[in-house]
């Protein structure tokens, strides 16, 4: 393994840790600040269109900026938003921090994810480049799951006198020194070589229709998805089953893992039947399990079909990250990665608050229902509109 993908490795481990225990605990301390399901929507909302808005910057400037300077900046901005989250409890400030903060309620990278696919790819030979995608997922996944478990801390810390709120606070403290260490992992990423012309060339260029299409494909899969975000669907399940924290918090280090130990899985199956197919028919059964999981009579059969779920919906994510990296040009995938995950950060940011809307309306399945029905729409037009368009291994 080079020194570069250990590195990346490392820090892609260090940041989903903190996503992971700040993605169940935000609704807790949401709730515990007497904010309503409508308001930890929006506060998910406005993270999420923060955060694509971000992602959409480093695209556009990618190009101009050498990939380790972007990866510091990030790694600062994570280390400053946990310092702001222990210390502010005022909604409108909570919600200038989600927006132009790290603040992660699907529990997964955003900003830092295309300039390290662009150094993953640059650093990786293309017959190994899906493998080498599926491990930084694998990493990230297994990483999110500790950092959820981990989220049951303040229950462990209350039966040492301290109050539920002073023991989020703390969780937040160590999100900012996780975002410290990852400023020291990324000072040692080799800075990328400079071009033989000084030409400053558009972003996006022969890739630019493919990528704009995939763009919006990928949009409707977000949109879909932030109806269940990781701290929605905390909250769903606190809210339908009165789940605890300590159980919330075991049940997504299980989700965790499953989805972590599936993207082998993902790229085994995808030297087989292609990266689409393989995206396609994993994702629909997975939709499937959480629309069923909506009309789940116990809490034992929801978890049941949630974990399924977990098994098999996020195998699209590696194989994803390959395909567009291997679709266009070198020049392009800092844009491209760029391109095709800030309009999903845009389009999740709409549906949280419509999702927390319902469920403080009473109809607490319908966000599961309508993330499921429309990410089988999206499959279905994914396929459809690429199942012919093959990365160069595939040809």
């Amino acid at each position: 393994m080079s020194s570069p993908l250990r590195l990346l490795l490392w820090a892609r481990g260090l940041r989903d840790f903190g996503d992971g225990f700040v993605a169940v605990l935000l609704p807790v301390y949401l709730t515990a600040l007497g904010f309503s399901p409508f308001e930890v929507g929006a506060l998910a909302g406005t993270a999420l269109l923060g955060s694509a808005l971000l992602t959409l910057a480093v695209g556009l400037v990618g190009v101009r900026y050498d990939h380790q300077r972007l990866l510091l900046a990030g790694a600062a901005l994570m280390s400053a938003t946990g310092v702001a989250l222990s210390s502010v409890d005022s909604y409108a400030v909570l919600l200038v921090v989600a927006f132009v903060g790290s603040v992660n309620p699907s529990g997964s990278a955003s900003s830092f994810v295309p300039v390290e696919h662009a150094v993953l790819t640059r650093v990786t030979d293309a017959r190994e480049r899906t493998k080498v995608f599926a491990r930084y997922s694998l990493v990230g996944a297994l990483a999110g799951a500790c950092g959820a478990l981990a989220a049951a801390a303040p229950d462990v810390l209350m039966q040492l006198s301290w109050s539920k709120l002073s023991g989020v606070k703390a969780m937040f403290v160590i999100y900012a020194a996780l975002g410290l260490a990852a400023v020291l992992l990324y000072a040692r990423v080799p800075r990328r070589p400079p071009p033989v012309q000084q030409v400053v060339a558009p972003a996006l260029g022969p890739s630019r229709a493919i990528v704009y299409k995939l763009a919006a494909l990928f949009s409707l899969d977000a949109f879909a998805g932030g109806f269940v975000v990781q701290s929605l669907l905390a909250l769903w399940l606190f809210e339908r089953f009165d789940l605890s924290l300590s159980a919330a918090s075991l049940f997504f280090f299980w989700s965790g893992v499953l989805s972590a130990f599936s993207f082998p899985v993902a790229a085994w199956l995808s030297r087989r039947f292609g990266l689409v197919n393989t995206m396609v028919f994993t994702h629909i059964p997975s939709s499937l399990c959480l629309m069923l999981a909506a009309f789940a009579p116990s809490l034992v059969t929801a978890l049941g079909l949630l974990l399924v779920r977990a098994a098999l919906s996020q195998m699209d994510v590696p194989t994803r990250s390959s395909y567009v990296m291997a679709v266009v040009t070198e020049a392009e995938r800092t844009a491209a990665a760029s391109f095709t995950s800030a309009p999903r950060g845009l389009a999740a940011s709409i549906s949280p608050a419509l999702a927390g809307a319902l469920i403080s309306l009473s109809w607490q399945a319908s966000p599961l229902i309508v993330c499921g029905a429309l990410k089988i729409a999206y499959d279905l037009l994914l396929l459809n509109q690429f199942r012919h368009v093959k990365p160069p291994e595939e040809r």
